[in-house]
C-alpha cells in the first residue's frame, strides 16, 4: 500500500491516496495560496511552485482560489498529483532537502482556510429517489409519491452562489412568509429550519454556449467533490415554492467543507447505480459505474448537549441519478457551464429511516420528533444547534475523506 514519508493514521480522511485541494492563510504569512492536505499537515504548494519542484512553474498557486487551477485541465490536475504523490510518498523522489520539507509542511492547526473556489453559478439538483418518493408521500400521498418527470431526467433548479459559505460560519434564522394550516398568513422567523445531507461538484472546465456536455465526456469537466449542507426553510417553502420552486427558502447559506476531493482520488469508489427504470433517454444514458461508494453522517448539538450525537447514516452509492447525468442534463439545451460553476446533489436519502439526510424526513415532517441524548427533542433545528455533516470512502488499510461542514443555528436578526 502507497505510504507517505510522514506517518498517517488509517483513520485519517486525508493520507496519500486522497490530497485534496483547498485555500489557505497563516499568521506568519496571510497570503491565501493553494495547499493540500496529507495527515494533520498542509503542504503550500505555493512554496513547491517557487521552489521549482513541479515540471514548471505554473503560478496558480499563489492564487486566492482554485478557479486557475482547475481551468487548467485533467492532464494537468492528473500530472500535478502524480507530482505530488512521488514528492510525499515513502521513499520517493527526495530532490527536495529537509529544511524545504519543514518549509512546506504546517500544522493544520495553524492554518486559516478559506472558500476554495469562487463559485461562479449555483444548481441544486434532486437525484435520490429515496428523498423524493418520501417528500412526495408526505405532501401529496403515496399514489403520487413521484411526479411524472422524476424517472426520466435529474430534476433542478437555480441557486445563490453569493450565499454559498465556508464550514464554520453560522447560520442566522431567515424570516420570510409563513402560512400556517388553518391561520393567516405570517412574516416571521422560520419555524422549521431544516438540513440537507447533499455532496456538491465543482466543474473544472467548462463548455462553450451552445455545445452540450455529453454523458461520456462530462466526467472530465468534474473537478472535486465536497460536502455540501443546503440549509432549507420548509415553512417558508411550503408556500412559496408553487408554482416555480423553493426561493428564498434556500438562499440565505449553503455551506461546504474546505478541502476538494479531486475525482481522481475517488476513482477506486465508483460503483454502479441503482437500475434506472424506465431507461433514460440517449443522451442520458450510459453503463459506466457512475455512483460513489461514500459514507456520510450527520450529528446534531445542542446548545446544552456536551457531545453531538449521530442522527443521520447514509451513502452517496443511493443516489439515483449520477454526477456525469446532472451534469449532461444541464448542458443538453446547450448551457454553458464555466471553473468555479457549483452543483449540489440534493437531499442524499438511504431506504431506511435512520439513513434519511434532512430533518423533514427523520422527524416526518415533525410528526415523529428525534430524542436527543440530554431529553430535549427536535422536530426541526432550533436556535444554538450544530449541524455536523462528514464523509469518507474506505479503502484497504485507508480512506479518503471529506472532514466536516458544520454550521451553527443562530437567532433571527429583527430589523
Amino acid at each position: 500500500m502507497l505510504k507517505s514519508f510522514i506517518e498517517v493514521s488509517p483513520e485519517s480522511d486525508f493520507p496519500i491516496q486522497n490530497l485534496p485541494y483547498g485555500i489557505f492563510s497563516t499568521k506568519e504569512n496571510p497570503s491565501t495560496r493553494v495547499g493540500t492536505r496529507l495527515g494533520d499537515f498542509v503542504v503550500d504548494l505555493a512554496f513547491l511552485d517557487e521552489q521549482k519542484l513541479f515540471d514548471q512553474q505554473y503560478g496558480f498557486f499563489a492564487e486566492s482560489s482554485l478557479n486557475r487551477f482547475m481551468s487548467a485541465g485533467r492532464e494537468t490536475w492528473r500530472r500535478i498529483r502524480q507530482r505530488l504523490t512521488d514528492l510525499l510518498s515513502e521513499g520517493g523522489d527526495t530532490v527536495w532537502e529537509e529544511a524545504m520539507r519543514v518549509r512546506a509542511l504546517i500544522p493544520v492547526s495553524d492554518v486559516q482556510m478559506h472558500l476554495p473556489v469562487a463559485v461562479g453559478d449555483y444548481t441544486d439538483f434532486y437525484a435520490s429517489r429515496e428523498h423524493a418518493t418520501n417528500v412526495g408521500i408526505m405532501f401529496r400521498g403515496k399514489e403520487n409519491a413521484l411526479m411524472p418527470n422524476w424517472l426520466h431526467l435529474p430534476v433542478g433548479y437555480h441557486g445563490r452562489a453569493s450565499s454559498v459559505v465556508l464550514t464554520g460560519t453560522d447560520v442566522i434564522r431567515p424570516r420570510g412568509q409563513v402560512k400556517p394550516k388553518d391561520a393567516p398568513l405570517e412574516f416571521t422567523a422560520s419555524r422549521q429550519l431544516d438540513f440537507e445531507l447533499e455532496m456538491g461538484f465543482f466543474i473544472g472546465t467548462g463548455n462553450d454556449l451552445g455545445e452540450p456536455i455529453s454523458i461520456e465526456n462530462a466526467h472530465e469537466h468534474i473537478f472535486g467533490m465536497v460536502l455540501l449542507n443546503d440549509w432549507s426553510a420548509r415553512d417558508i417553502q411550503a408556500w412559496e415554492y408553487q408554482p416555480l420552486g423553493p426561493f428564498l427558502a434556500k438562499n440565505f447559506a449553503t455551506s461546504i467543507s474546505p478541502w476538494v476531493v479531486t475525482m481522481d482520488a475517488l476513482e477506486s469508489f465508483r460503483v454502479q447505480g441503482p437500475k434506472q427504470d424506465p431507461a433514460p433517454l440517449p443522451y442520458l444514458k450510459s453503463d459506466s459505474a457512475n455512483g460513489y461508494d461514500i459514507t456520510l453522517e450527520v450529528t446534531l448539538q445542542s446548545a446544552t448537549m456536551d457531545e453531538a450525537q449521530t442522527i443521520s447514516c447514509s451513502n452517496m452509492k443511493h443516489l439515483y441519478w449520477s454526477l456525469t447525468q446532472m451534469l449532461a442534463h444541464h448542458t443538453v439545451t446547450g448551457c454553458n457551464m464555466r471553473t468555479g460553476d457549483l452543483c449540489g446533489t440534493g437531499t442524499i436519502s438511504g431506504p431506511t429511516e435512520d439513513s434519511y439526510g434532512s430533518m423533514l424526513e427523520l422527524t416526518w415532517r415533525g410528526e415523529k420528533p428525534i430524542k436527543l441524548s440530554n431529553g430535549e427533542t427536535r422536530k426541526f433545528l432550533q436556535d444554538g444547534d450544530t449541524v455536523t455533516m462528514k464523509g469518507y470512502c474506505q479503502g484497504d488499510g485507508y480512506r479518503v475523506g471529506f472532514g466536516e461542514v458544520t454550521g451553527k443555528i443562530l437567532p433571527t436578526i429583527d430589523r
